[in-house]
């Protein structure tokens, strides 16, 4: 592992006025830190090798970039230790627990099945984290969960990314797609109102990225039809998808905040946070001429090809990660999760209302 964290923001000190004592995460390849690659199957990905992991950790450690995510930021911010994953043998939970694994969906995958899409990374779907996580309390506390809760923050999300990303894949049309999102928030806000149950008095529910600025999906459904690309050259009928996805989501935290009025629900504003990013990214030090091109990957006008991806024989890595946004085409660099990380904890902040904190056990 480096010797030392890379330098943060200011704003990465403002989530310990918080004094979170624990976080506990749901979600996908966004916030995995190692469950993918402890499954059976998940040691054969190319999250499981280098160069995932190169840029910090100096070791692949099924993080989905080349260091740190999100959720690394989000602990660090709020003066804990990074979240150990839930299948590490003998890990260290004391300070809360990673349920999230990469290629994981919001819909269980038999209802995904019936809609001939197949998920074929992973069996761990929100419903099984789920149960991961009543587990896991169950072990740890009795008739006082929803006391040692108190002190906790807990992140549902990003899931229901990989539902679109399969269905699309896999040739379903956009029209098919909005049709299933529904079902996608439904199940999301399901899992909510079961980690209420739990005793979770502080939540935060991240949306979806703008998926029409992603090199896989600029490689994928590339077009010489200008007319579908928007003023920063990202797809745009992908992009509302994403928005129409995010709107239903924020529709459902606030009928989730009037069905429990002493619980603390705030939406993770992710696709704000990437806009904002890629327009500013300039003077944040990122290579303006490669917005939209991998770092890890080769090929097209994007440098991504789905048969040569980040981690394959002979697929190389650019010099210099941290001038890049994406990292192999579907997640993001170390660099990019740095600073939209300290956009969504300024956002995030002022609605986690901790001024209503009381002593934490």
């Amino acid at each position: 592992m480096g010797s030392s964290f890379p330098p943060l923001p200011p704003t990465f000190s403002t989530l310990k006025s918080c004094s979170f004592h624990r976080i506990y995460q749901l979600g996908d390849s966004l916030s995995d830190t190692g469950n993918l690659i402890l499954e059976p199957q998940g040691g054969a990905t190319p999250f499981a090798s280098l160069p995932y992991g190169e840029s910090f950790f100096e070791n692949a450690t099924g993080r989905c970039s080349d260091g740190m995510l999100m959720i690394d930021y989000i602990a660090m911010a709020s003066g804990l230790p990074l979240l150990n994953p839930y299948k590490k043998v003998d890990a260290d939970f004391r300070h809360g627990v990673n349920f999230a694994v990469a290629g994981a969906t919001a819909l269980p995958l038999d209802v995904l099945a019936d809609e001939d899409i197949i998920a074929s990374v992973t069996n761990s779907s929100l419903n099984v984290q789920l149960d991961w996580m009543s587990s896991y309390f169950s072990s740890i506390c009795q008739a006082d969960c929803a006391e040692k809760h108190g002190g906790s923050l807990f992140l549902v999300g990003e899931i229901g990314g990989n539902d679109i990303n399969y269905a699309l894949g896999e040739g379903k049309s956009i029209e098919e797609v909005r049709i299933m999102v529904p079902t996608v928030i439904r199940v999301i806000k399901d899992a909510v109102q079961r980690i209420i149950q739990n005793g979770a008095i502080r939540i935060v529910v991240p949306g979806n990225f703008p998926i029409g600025c992603l090199p896989v999906y600029l490689t994928q459904f590339q077009t010489n039809n200008l007319l579908a690309y928007d003023e920063h050259n990202c797809l745009k009928e992908f992009n509302n998808l994403a928005i129409y996805q995010n709107e239903l989501l924020q529709l459902a935290i606030k009928e989730l905040k009037q069905e429990n009025p002493n619980v603390t629900i705030v939406y993770g504003d992710y696709y704000n946070a990437f806009q904002w990013l890629y327009r500013n990214a300039q003077s944040f030090g990122f290579d303006v001429e490669s917005l939209q091109k991998c770092c890890c990957g080769t090929g097209g006008d994007y440098n991504y090809d789905y048969a040569k991806v980040c981690g394959a024989p002979e697929v190389p890595v650019c010099e210099d990660p941290s001038r890049l946004l994406s990292w192999d085409g579907i997640h993001f660099t170390q660099a990019a999760y740095k600073m939209m990380a300290s956009w969504i904890i300024n956002d995030i902040l002022p609605q986690l209302q901790c001024f209503r904190s009381s002593v934490y056990y």
